[in-house]
């Protein structure tokens, strides 16, 4: 699951409202990697793009992202992961934002908070397309 959650070049096929992803930078940090990538996401007429910073600390299972610029004035999601089996995990997800303008969050605030909120499933069910589904 670390290595599907990683994979953002990946996002717009699956994640709701991103409808694009572009990679602007890959850095190794040791035992990490960094991406900054610039992330479109658009509602009917509404389309907006921010920039985060990605940290991908596969040996301790964990996915920080930091955002750098956008229409947020704050953006953080992180991602852990903790196997509970031979193919088996417990994914846990944070999110927290703040859009910048009062209108902007007035328009997409509670679509954002819809599509957070079916982004436990967009994985689950990617998880199920790429890996294939667990009947256990």
């Amino acid at each position: 699951m670390f290595d599907l959650v990683a994979d953002v070049e990946k996002y717009p096929q699956f994640v709701p409202l991103c409808t694009s992803l572009k990679v602007r930078s890959r850095t190794a940090k040791g035992d990490t990697e960094v991406i900054v990538a610039a992330m479109t996401a658009a509602y009917k007429v509404i389309s907006q793009t921010f920039t985060s910073r990605v940290t991908l600390d596969k040996p301790n299972l964990k996915i920080l992202v930091e955002y750098l610029d956008g229409p947020f004035s704050r953006l953080q999601n992180r991602w852990t992961f903790k196997p509970t089996g031979d193919n088996a995990c417990e994914v846990e997800f944070f999110i927290d934002y703040e859009f910048k303008s009062r209108t902007l969050a007035m328009l997409m605030g509670a679509m954002f908070d819809t599509a957070f909120r079916k982004f436990a499933v967009a994985f689950e069910q990617r998880a199920d397309a790429v890996y294939g589904k667990n009947t256990a």
